[in-house]
């Protein structure tokens, strides 16, 4: 037999120099597993003498416990190197944004809400809501909107079944219906916004089925026609972030006021945009006027006493000309590419303050 002493220097040589688990592996079964060289070997002692087996038995269990331990110390080696290796390779910076790619943003239309209700909640205004499935006498009746009038027609408003009594409630097509019952909720004065969803029967580049409104309140004692040009001046001049606005009033009709009005911005047209606060065109942007006297009698103010105003806007639209978006259906489609370009970042709070104003990621 040969010398057992140079056997194992061979093999723990040739264990020690193994580079990867494969290898190791081959080489534990080349040598210690069933059909190895150590094993085989081993099998010689069934037939020595007694005298033999009492020698090298001892010997060759030596010899399988060393190559045992070493080929278990180079595994466990192989594999802390292993580990070493993926952990340089996986290694982060923690130096870096938490998030350097973000993939959720604000929504256009949620960050000119907030837009709105801290402008006017900044000059006093306080937040209102009501329900979005309205009843009439709230949303039509209340409003000095007769019923004959071509808002209360099919092809305007949508219908909900009727009920036991066969009344038919409807999907609120303005946010007015807010300003109704602030009235009748309790005692003037009231200073109020309503931002929500409103739902028209309409579908276009400008249009869609359900939009988004704000409508604005103030009902006190010798209010006039001068607060709400004041107001609504304040506004666009934050909202478009102008020192200086270009606005002017037509003379319209509304049912719920009297006077009514139509207010323009200026505005000029330039290679497909519009920019606001330049040039000698005029867009329109909201409906305003004095609340009719017929609205206040039906909230059981008297008129004599009390007076206001109230306008009202499309959130959508004065986001579209904010930020330049060409197509109000684009602000429904969920697609993700456009909420990218026109997202904004969860930290991008809107605030009066000049040292963060709001600035959308187009």
């Amino acid at each position: 037999m040969e010398d057992l002493q140079k056997l194992e220097s061979e093999i723990v040589a040739a264990i020690t120099a193994c580079e990867d688990l494969a290898k190791l592996e081959d080489l534990r079964v080349a040598e210690i597993g069933k059909k190895g060289r150590v094993s085989l070997m081993m099998r010689e002692l069934g037939k020595m003498s007694p005298d033999e087996k009492k020698e090298f038995g001892p010997k060759f269990n030596k010899l399988k416990t060393v190559l045992v331990d070493a080929i278990a110390d180079r595994k466990a080696a192989l594999e802390l190197d292993a580990l070493n290796a993926r952990l340089q390779s996986e290694r982060i910076d923690i130096t870096l944004p938490s998030r350097p790619a973000p993939e959720g943003s604000i929504h256009p239309i949620t960050q000119v809400m907030d837009e709105v209700t801290e402008i006017f909640t900044e000059i006093g205004f306080s937040v209102a809501e009501g329900p979005e499935i309205e009843e009439d006498f709230y949303n039509f009746t209340a409003l000095n909107i007769p019923e004959e009038h071509p808002a209360r027609q099919m092809h305007d408003t949508f219908y909900l079944p009727e009920d036991e009594d066969g009344k038919r409630k409807v999907l609120r097509t303005h946010t007015s219906p807010v300003q109704i019952r602030t009235m009748m909720a309790g005692p003037p004065p009231y200073r109020i916004i309503a931002p929500g969803r409103t739902y028209r029967c309409d579908s276009d580049a400008t249009h869609t089925p359900m939009f988004h409104q704000v409508e604005a309140l103030v009902i006190d004692k010798n209010i006039h026609m001068g607060h709400l040009k004041w107001c609504i001046e304040e506004f666009c001049r934050k909202f478009f972030e102008l020192d200086d606005v270009k606005i002017r009033f037509r003379p319209s009709y509304f049912p719920f006021t009297e006077p009514s009005a139509e207010v323009d911005i200026g505005c000029a047209f330039k290679d497909g945009e519009i920019l606001i606060g330049e040039g000698d065109d005029w867009l329109e942007i909201m409906g305003c006027g004095m609340v009719n006297a017929r609205v206040l009698e039906n909230v059981n103010l008297d008129p004599n006493e009390y007076q206001g105003f109230a306008f009202g806007m499309g959130l959508d639209r004065i986001a579209m000309l904010k930020w330049g978006i060409p197509d109000l259906r684009d602000f429904f489609a969920a697609d993700l590419r456009w909420l990218k370009h026109y997202g904004f970042a969860a930290l991008d709070i809107p605030s009066l303050s000049t040292q963060n104003k709001t600035t959308g990621s187009k």
